[in-house]
């Protein structure tokens, strides 16, 4: 895998969706995704909640922002907002070629003290704000996949 070094951009958006996503959707979106992106040595992660979507894109600078351009122009989304775009040392999402959840309410929220919803991501946040929002995310995202696995 490339893009290990300081090389990597890591580009964090969320964007509406145009119409409700069904479960089967979201899996043929996944799956087209997870395509897409191994093809081009990027990795992340896709969140989706009551018509939502928050993603994470990691990778080599200019393909990173060239698929960003792409989903931009997606029509099956729109909205979209760049929320944080910076350089890491290392892809926190690495062995993903994109996980997924798809958010839910009830047993499945999220514990407390951290986030379960993009409210907060709405207003013109700060790119602190973004970053505190990105970090919670990945590590709700890390706990609860392992959760899955383990159980």
């Amino acid at each position: 895998m490339t893009g290990q070094g300081t090389d990597v951009l890591s580009l964090v958006y969320t964007s509406s969706a145009s119409q409700p996503f069904r479960e089967t959707a979201l899996v043929q979106l996944l799956t087209e995704c997870r395509r897409n992106n191994a093809a081009v040595d990027v990795t992340g992660m896709l969140l989706y909640r009551g018509g939502r979507f928050i993603q994470v894109l990691e990778g080599v600078a200019d393909t990173v922002r060239e698929l960003a351009e792409r989903i931009r122009r997606d029509p099956r989304h729109h909205d979209m907002r760049v929320l944080l775009e910076e350089r890491v040392s290392q892809r926190r999402f690495p062995d993903w070629t994109m996980g997924y959840r798809a958010l839910r309410g009830g047993e499945d929220a999220a514990p407390e003290g951290y986030r379960d919803s993009f409210a907060d991501l709405d207003a013109d946040s700060d790119e602190d704000t973004a970053r505190r929002a990105l970090a919670e995310l990945t590590l709700w995202f890390r706990v609860r996949s392992a959760a899955s696995v383990d159980a």
